[in-house]
């Protein structure tokens, strides 16, 4: 798919809190802080990381295959061979990053300091 990788870039960097990197296997890594969200292999293949949960539910539905080398991980492949893989791989990498966003928020909670605590001797 020409320009997919292109688009693909545009469209998630426009996400609150996300920047790119150079993958270690080649291609473009999004990330929400130190979390990845995904990567691009070029214009053909996104691979996306989900709970194995939400992995099997993406699998089953037909967004997208098993990880083509971690088939057992909760890793996914999208496989962009024509323009609506595209649209499908957006969305599977807005929930991934949704889900990281959701993650980030709850330990943000759950480390603020209790602003109506009390001390007590």
């Amino acid at each position: 798919m020409k320009g997919a990788q292109a688009q693909i870039i545009q469209t998630v960097l426009d996400w609150p809190g996300v920047t790119q990197h150079p993958h270690r296997f080649g291609g473009v890594e999004f990330r929400l802080g130190n979390r990845e969200i995904g990567h691009i292999h070029g214009d053909w293949l996104v691979d996306i990381p989900f709970p194995t949960k939400v992995r099997d539910e993406v699998v089953a539905c037909g967004q997208a295959d098993p990880h083509h080398i971690l088939p057992n991980s909760g890793w996914i492949s999208r496989y962009l061979r024509q323009p609506d893989n595209v649209e499908t791989a957006i969305t599977l990498l807005r929930r991934s990053y949704e889900i990281a966003m959701k993650q980030r928020n709850r330990r943000t909670v759950l480390h603020l300091p209790a602003d109506n605590q009390k001390e007590t001797l």
